[in-house]
């Protein structure tokens, strides 16, 4: 019973996270009062699709700093997960089949939230992640208040000049095929 609250808890957020996203997108296809916009405007400090990506700088797995700009160049996919978060556990195959799919055309980089940093090296390791990955310590929101990050996996895909193109929270099979249709 503790097992399907948890599951459906995370579940909750990340629908929350995903119609949060999608609102901003249709809040401003339909003509809605100024001021609701507004309000909406006023809350959101993150980047809007279409944006440049905010630089950052973590460190790596090595230890090594690791800038978000230095994989400009290619699609990138920022994937905020956590060896905690079931959801970000089972869509890792996923992940791993696209990163092989599309390895000429695409880096992901993943950024652990809220994990001990021992707990992270370990999962990455363990699930045998392909690439790159930076460590985000916990309690260091500054990354997750940037990216509007409001639940776990959130996966944030910037394009080769390095603007936002799509925001996924959650495991969803339109996100695959969007990567398709981009990366044809």
């Amino acid at each position: 019973m503790r097992k399907l609250f948890i599951s459906l808890a995370c579940a909750a957020i990340c629908c929350a996270c995903d119609a949060r996203h999608n609102n901003k997108v249709v809040t401003e296809q339909k003509n809605v009062p100024t001021e609701a916009v507004a309000n909406t405007e006023d809350k959101n400090e993150g980047v809007e699709e279409g944006q440049m990506a905010p630089d950052f700088t973590l460190k790596d797995i090595k230890g090594k700093s690791l800038s978000l700009s230095d994989l400009k160049g290619k699609y990138v996919i920022i994937d905020f997960w956590g060896s905690w978060c079931i959801w970000c556990i089972r869509g890792m195959p996923k992940m791993k089949e696209y990163y092989k799919k599309y390895s000429d055309k695409l880096e992901i980089l993943g950024v652990d939230c809220n994990d001990p940093e021992k707990k992270w090296k370990d999962s990455v390791k363990e699930l045998e992640l392909p690439w790159k990955h930076v460590y985000n310590p916990k309690g260091d929101t500054e990354i997750l208040e940037k990216y509007e990050i409001q639940g776990f996996p959130t996966k944030v895909v910037i394009n080769p000049e390095g603007k936002v193109v799509k925001y996924v929270c959650g495991e969803d099979p339109a996100f695959y095929q969007f990567l398709d249709e981009i990366l044809k």
